[in-house]
């Protein structure tokens, strides 16, 4: 009966320590300021290459020149997966993502404001709306060729593109 006891006293204690952690982790990681949250799909998922018929985004956000608008459907036939949620935080040139529930102290990824290309943003569609936090924007961009989609609040989008636009003078910045 002890054992027991003691058995139910450490794995509450682990339980409470392994929640300090990440208490802990979300206030360092917010100490410097310029943080807020966004959920990021890191990986898309295959789509068929669009064709002629494909409409735009469903929030008829203008697109840059030369760019394909994806597929409207796209984000409703994955279901919403592979939607991660993140912290980012502004750090010079760069915004550093960090996984919401991660022990680690380092960003896992750092996206460089020269390589980001906006190319739209949509609302959540089908299953994403239930995947992203409420009132969430996706913004579907490239960093350095490879596509990423951002999720956030209103407030955070207009913060997010006007800091992309600050960029220094002679820097190539696309925003939609």
């Amino acid at each position: 009966m002890v054992l027991a006891v003691v058995v139910v006293i450490a794995v509450l204690l682990a339980v409470l320590l392994g929640l300090g952690a990440f208490a802990a982790r979300r206030r360092l990681i917010q100490r410097p300021g310029g943080t807020f949250d966004c959920s990021a799909r890191l990986r898309m998922p295959q789509v068929p290459s669009a064709g002629p018929s494909d409409a735009p985004p469903a929030d008829d956000s203008v697109l840059p020149s030369g760019s394909a608008p994806a597929p409207a459907a796209a984000a409703a036939e994955d279901g919403g997966k592979g939607w991660v949620f993140g912290i980012a935080r502004y750090n010079n040139d760069s915004v550093e993502w960090f996984r919401v529930f991660s022990y680690a102290h380092r960003p896992r990824r750092v996206l460089e404001r020269s390589r980001i290309e906006v190319l739209y943003r949509r609302t959540p569609e089908g299953q994403e709306e239930l995947a992203l936090l409420t009132g969430a924007v996706v913004l579907s961009c490239l960093h350095a060729g490879e596509p990423l989609e951002l999720a956030m609040s209103e407030d955070a989008l207009t913060g997010f593109l006007a800091w992309l636009e600050a960029a220094p003078p002679g820097q190539r910045v696309n925003v939609a």
